[in-house]
């Protein structure tokens, strides 16, 4: 007998009440570290004498706790793997550590000579802000007209609830571990809303097509536990080839990427997890019948 993912629901809800709960006390008492998209930070324009390679500058950097510092070559070919020109940019910094990272700059690396150096303003901003959280808010509306016209209200309900759940799972991990956030998170956060509602909708799809043969020797919780067994195979599949490309990501794609690469690991995990043992359990509650009716 299949383990029953209904009759157990509150297992699953309490494990995720449980973290939510930690998640937005951690982003109400430690906030986020927000990256120098959002906060601004220092240029350093620099010409070395001889080509450097990124890995080089940013072994620099790190000495001064500024690994996760922007750093592109100023050369024509786009694949270059070295180059004189190098732009850096960091968070904000003031003169005596500037000059402490230049100086180790050209002790390890050579001279160079100081095309630009000054402070800039958020990349990102406040109102770019509010438009990516506009933007996700506007794909919930658009996701509940959606899934209303081709199923049911309460099964839109359910989808965006657990939806809401893997956004706020992304950004709790964020907070709790204090992981710099850039605007490649905003995309990576995009991303995440796009794969979840995915696999909600082939459990959903799967409970649909179910109601129509439904039994009335079966109960509904039991008709929900068939509908997501059945397609726990294709599940298991997307879910586990998705992971494969974003952990190569993040463990091969460089600092740049690595937070890119995590907040969609995350994401794509949570996404999996509220499709599979959320979503239809909080469809069932929606209807008004409990575990076993």
């Amino acid at each position: 007998m299949k383990f029953s993912i209904v009759k157990n629901y509150k297992i699953f809800f309490a494990i995720t009440i449980t973290f939510l709960i930690v998640g937005l006390g951690s982003m109400l008492m430690r906030g986020f570290n927000l990256g120098i998209d959002f906060t601004g930070g220092s240029i350093m324009d620099l010409s070395f004498d001889k080509p450097v390679q990124v890995a080089q500058v940013r072994d620099v950097l790190k000495t001064h706790d500024l690994g996760n510092s922007i750093i592109q070559l100023e050369s024509n070919d786009s694949n270059a793997k070295e180059a004189q020109g190098v732009l850096i940019r960091t968070g904000v910094i003031n003169d005596e550590k500037r000059r402490a990272v230049m100086d180790d700059l050209k002790n390890q690396l050579g001279n160079f000579a100081i095309q630009r150096v000054e402070n800039v303003g958020a990349t990102v901003g406040g109102e770019l802000i509010q438009q990516a959280v506009l933007a996700i808010v506007l794909s919930w509306f658009l996701m509940i007209a959606y899934i209303t016209l081709r199923f049911e209200f309460k099964f839109a309900v359910a989808a965006i609830i657990a939806l809401i759940i893997d956004v706020t799972v992304t950004l709790s991990y964020f907070s709790l571990f204090q992981m710099e956030m850039d605007s490649s998170f905003v995309a990576a956060l995009l991303t995440v809303v796009g794969y979840s509602i995915n696999g909600t909708i082939v459990i959903f799809d799967r409970i649909r097509e179910n109601l129509k043969i439904h039994r009335r020797s079966e109960s509904l919780s039991q008709m929900i536990d068939n509908s997501i067994w059945q397609t726990m195979g294709r599940s298991i599949y997307t879910v586990g080839t998705s992971l494969f490309a974003v952990v190569s990501i993040f463990l091969f794609g460089g600092e740049t990427i690595r937070n890119f690469a995590f907040a969609m690991l995350v994401g794509f995990s949570s996404g999996a997890y509220t499709s599979t043992f959320l979503a239809g359990p909080l469809w069932l509650f929606l209807r008004g019948k409990k575990a076993g009716q």
